[in-house]
């Protein structure tokens, strides 16, 4: 009986652990199943996602490139456009230019004419002077006669009458044959003048003392900075320039008076900026990989003007030297580009005149090399190129006209005024160079002040920006043969004492007023 029940206990509980097992079972397989489901769920959700991502990719893909298909019909239309108009431009220059040379072929002519008239009015003056010496001989022998004079009491008496009698007329004739010749030189000059300068037409431009960096974040200030500002002192060291930062969004200023080292300066910032990494040991590494790069565009830039002008047998450090000048200024304008319209300008002149064009246009070209070192050497720039020039072997006539265009030494051959004309032509033109306001009034002072120093001058006013002078004398003390006097005294006064850019004109107004009342 106990075995019975012991077996049926066992059967019980066998029985019992059996459907525990099975409902234990059944639930994990469950949750098993409901996990499953959430995964396959989440899995279909994110395949919709990414489906709906790579269909907007698509869109925008054809979008884009529609875009692109527009810019590019957009820009092979405007390449043509802008190609058509430089056809156009050349032809109608080329039609300017047979325009200009028949106009030329007819000045020539004109000149020509002009030079004849000119020898018919001096052969009129002879003949006017051998009537005039004729009849003071007459009127000589009837006075001795006459007055029972002495030579030299009648040589007095008539010379007053003639004075009197001829002096207006002299004077007319006198400004007359003046102006006559004055107008045929001044045509034919200005005519020679204005084909050189229309053979180059050179840009104007100018360089200030600061340079301008774009930021692409203001947050790049506070790096370029640095902490306690080791960074900008570091930058300022390297490169001998000053940084300003200040509240203009995204922009910092690089000032200096050195163009070269204000390049070296932007080179090295803008490589700094794009790296990212900004400390005073990466700076120095800049700013010596920048001044590297500087040396090498010296080199181009001055193999680039040398081959723009054409000029050829230059020892190579002599251009590296040239090539400086496009860091040098001169009243904002610049030297490089300064020295190559001198060349052009030299050159057209010489050959119509029909000097040496190659040593005119090597002396104008090189002109202001002095101008690379002069703030290293001590001297006059002129005097400086010279001895630059010697020392690479260049030709005795170009060293004489490259030393002679500020007259520091004397001028002797015809090259060495044409640099200098040249140089006037490039200089005084209307654009090419700016003037502080100081030494402007100051120039205006000089030239009133020389004029005033004449006895006979009442006032004086410096006008047309100091290219004019208008002298107003006195009538009672001055005549009007010793007006034309006063011009040119004043003149060469100007021309020997003060220092100015192109020409000053002398006008001196003699002016007599007579009032009366009638009662």
């Amino acid at each position: 009986m106990e075995y019975l029940l012991l077996v049926v206990g066992l059967l019980l509980g066998g029985s019992g652990f059996y459907l525990f097992k099975l409902n234990q079972e059944k639930r994990d397989e469950e949750k098993f199943n409901r996990q499953h489901n959430e995964k396959i769920k989440k899995a279909e959700k994110e395949l919709a996602d990414i489906t709906r991502k790579v269909d907007n990719a698509k869109t925008k893909l054809r979008e884009a490139e529609i875009d692109a298909k527009k810019v590019a019909v957009e820009i092979i239309e405007e390449a043509k456009t802008n190609e058509n108009k430089r056809r156009e431009h050349l032809a109608k220059h080329e039609e300017r230019i047979i325009r200009k040379e028949e106009n030329l072929d007819k000045k020539m002519d004109e000149a020509e004419k002009n030079l004849l008239h000119i020898n018919d009015l001096k052969k009129s003056i002879e003949n006017d002077k051998k009537e005039v010496e004729s009849m003071f001989d007459k009127q000589k022998k009837k006075l001795v006669e006459i007055a029972n004079l002495s030579e030299e009491k009648a040589r007095e008496i008539l010379l007053k009458q003639i004075e009197e009698e001829s002096k207006e007329i002299l004077i007319r004739r006198y400004q007359q044959i003046e102006q006559d010749i004055k107008e045929d030189s001044d045509k034919k000059a200005r005519n020679i003048i204005v084909q050189a300068i229309q053979k180059y037409a050179a840009e104007v431009a100018s360089e200030s003392t600061a340079t301008v960096v774009s930021l692409p974040n203001d947050e790049m200030k506070g790096r370029i900075i640095g902490r306690e500002g080791r960074n900008i002192n570091a930058f300022e060291q390297a490169t001998g320039v000053d940084v300003i930062v200040d509240d203009t969004p995204g922009s910092i200023l690089i000032a200096g008076f050195n163009l070269v080292r204000r390049f070296v300066g932007k080179r090295a910032l803008e490589t700094l900026i794009e790296d990212g990494r900004i400390h005073p040991a990466r700076i120095e590494e800049a700013v010596e990989k920048a001044k590297k790069e500087v040396n090498v565009l010296i080199k181009e830039f001055g193999e680039k003007a040398v081959y723009e002008t054409g000029i050829t047998g230059l020892h190579p450090d002599l251009i590296k030297i040239v090539g400086r000048l496009r860091f040098r200024t001169s009243y904002g304008q610049n030297i490089l580009k300064h020295s190559k319209e001198v060349a052009f300008i030299a050159a057209a002149l010489a050959a119509e005149i029909g000097a040496d064009i190659k040593i005119a246009k090597t002396a104008a070209f090189l002109h202001d090399i002095g101008k690379a070192v002069d703030h290293e050497i001590d001297g006059p720039h002129a005097i400086i190129g010279r001895d630059i020039l010697k020392k690479y072997k260049i030709s005795p006539r170009i060293i004489q006209a490259v030393a002679s265009h500020h007259e520091d030494i004397p001028m002797k051959n015809v090259e060495d005024y044409i640099v200098q004309a040249a140089d006037a032509i490039s200089g005084s033109r209307p654009g090419a160079r700016r003037e502080s306001i100081e030494s402007y009034i100051k120039r205006l002072k000089e030239l009133e002040e020389t004029a005033l120093s004449f006895d006979g001058v009442e006032n004086v006013y410096a006008i047309q920006a100091g290219r004019e002078v208008r002298v107003f004398v006195s009538p009672d003390e001055i005549d009007d043969i010793t007006t034309i006097k006063l011009a040119n005294d004043i003149a060469k006064k100007i021309e020997s004492e003060l220092s100015y850019p192109g020409q000053v004109k002398v006008h001196v107004v003699r002016e007599k007023r007579a009032v009366e009342y009638a009662r």
